[in-house]
């Protein structure tokens, strides 16, 4: 498990679903990463539609890759 000081948090826009709850997510910089849900969401049966405002985690060691850690309403 990763230390909480070392994710990185971006938010971002969803741009595209994907199968087995992926997402497409277009980061405020530009970048676009693959993102998957995080399991608190996933719990609590949080949708995420394209086009929805979103906050990502993502490690330093791989930046093509997050989880979504919340949806802004």
């Amino acid at each position: 498990m990763s230390n909480k000081e070392e994710q990185i948090e971006m938010d971002g826009t969803v741009i595209d679903t994907l199968p087995n709850t992926m997402f497409r997510v277009q980061l405020e910089n530009g970048h676009v990463v693959t993102a998957h849900i995080s399991g608190k969401m996933r719990k609590h049966y949080i949708r995420i539609l394209t086009g929805d405002q979103v906050k990502v985690e993502m490690t330093p060691y791989d930046l093509s890759k997050g989880r979504i850690t919340y949806r802004v309403r």
